[in-house]
């Protein structure tokens, strides 16, 4: 691979901050119920997912809103200061 050498800031990813919010045995497993973290712009769901190892999750049932809004494409781009809920499937009987 070839190494790539910026010359200018234009050049330059910009980062975004986001608000992940986990509940139930996710904010467990995480140990905290609110997260915040830096991403590089053009991050998408999906690799947030991947990123707290949650995509073994997805097939299961977990859900994710996006500011309070269910979404089912993860592959949607994520946008600064957006809050990424993820939900996991609810049991009971």
């Amino acid at each position: 691979m070839t190494p790539r050498y910026v010359t200018d800031d234009s050049e330059l990813g910009h980062a975004i901050k986001v608000k992940i919010l986990m509940f139930g045995p996710l904010a467990e497993n995480v140990g905290a119920r609110e997260i915040e973290v830096a991403l590089e712009e053009g991050t998408t769901v999906m690799q947030l997912a991947e990123r707290f190892q949650l995509v073994n999750m997805i097939d299961s049932g977990l859900r994710v809103a996006i500011d309070g809004t269910i979404t089912s494409n993860l592959e949607s781009m994520l946008k600064d200061a957006a809050e990424i809920a993820f939900l996991p499937p609810v049991s009971g009987g």
